[in-house]
């Protein structure tokens, strides 16, 4: 054929105009503007005014606000109620979810049957899966299953959600977000599993290393390094913004004091509860947003993010 042959397949995306791009990905561009980007700009003014009952800014206040938040006594709990959570949850799912995605790469069959099985827990509504924890396995009843159970080795039925001292509500908390993200996380550290070359192992092999505990801490953990942070990550952020289960198990009635709930919960009820107090609401969220900035930056500095295995 004479002439300049037709360029096919990817050599071609280039030459198309850029209103292609914009066409596919202007949509998701408005709707993280206006929808993302915009509130978060009107929350950060209106924390310096005074705003009750209304999102139209009344009164500047300046650094008021931020001074009444970091002075409530309240709102310090709900971030003692999260560190608490964040020392439970966070070591958990990083060990259950490892350990899991070690015996889903063993797996010889149906692996990819196992895969969606401990995916399945992530499609589940937080919403849905503290009403089923509340309703069914932890509602204090004797027939409860989390009460037949322990009544099996003799021990007395719990009121798991309705008493506070001794806090019995912090196995249902942790329990169920265990079971909404390990199989999450785990997915992720298989990925990871799956990209070590089994060329290391098969030379540490040769050198006389035994599989087990001495392969794992020498070559699977230092090549898991860049994944087990981004799991760290995750997961702490994750528990930063613990809303829905509770919510949905201890602060749907109101009874449950300041230090029984974590920021998102406390600054829900300091801005649409009865006071509604969207001005000190907003300065809450834009400390805890900033604090969540601060705490991922130390602790990426500290595990060392963007360098290589060691």
């Amino acid at each position: 054929m004479n002439g300049t042959p037709r360029r096919r397949g990817w050599e071609g995306i280039t030459d198309r105009p850029a209103w292609a791009f914009w066409i596919l990905a202007g949509p998701f561009f408005a709707g993280l503007v206006v929808f993302g980007h915009l509130p978060l700009l009107w929350s950060i003014y209106l924390s310096f005014f005074e705003a009750r009952n209304t999102v139209t800014p009344t009164e500047f206040v300046g650094l008021a606000n931020y001074a009444r938040m970091l002075t409530s006594r309240a709102f310090l709990d709900s971030l003692l109620t999260f560190t608490l959570f964040a020392l439970f949850v966070v070591p958990l799912t990083f060990a259950l979810s490892l350990g899991l995605a070690l015996l889903l790469h063993r797996a010889r069959r149906a692996r990819p049957l196992f895969r969606t099985a401990c995916f399945l827990p992530a499609a589940c509504s937080y919403v849905v899966a503290a009403l089923v924890w509340r309703l069914t396995i932890f509602n204090g009843l004797p027939s409860g299953l989390a009460n037949t159970v322990i009544g099996h080795f003799g021990a007395a039925p719990i009121a798991w959600l309705a008493v506070t001292d001794p806090p019995w509500y912090w196995p249902v908390l942790v329990s169920l977000r265990l079971w909404l993200q390990v199989g999450f996380y785990a997915l992720i550290f298989l990925a990871g599993l799956q990209r070590i070359p089994h060329s290391l192992y098969e030379a540490a092999y040769v050198d006389g290393a035994s599989p087990g505990w001495t392969t794992f801490r020498h070559i699977t953990l230092p090549q898991l390094r860049a994944t087990s942070i981004a799991v760290l990550l995750l997961n702490l952020i994750a528990a930063y913004q613990a809303f829905d289960e509770f919510y949905n198990l201890l602060g749907a009635d109101g009874t449950y004091p300041p230090y029984a709930r974590p920021p998102l919960v406390y600054l829900y009820y300091t801005a649409l509860g009865s006071g509604q107090d969207l001005g000190r609401g907003s300065a809450g969220a834009v400390i805890l947003a900033l604090l969540i900035a601060a705490v991922t930056l130390v602790q990426g500095r500290l595990l060392g993010i963007g360098r290589g295995p060691r």
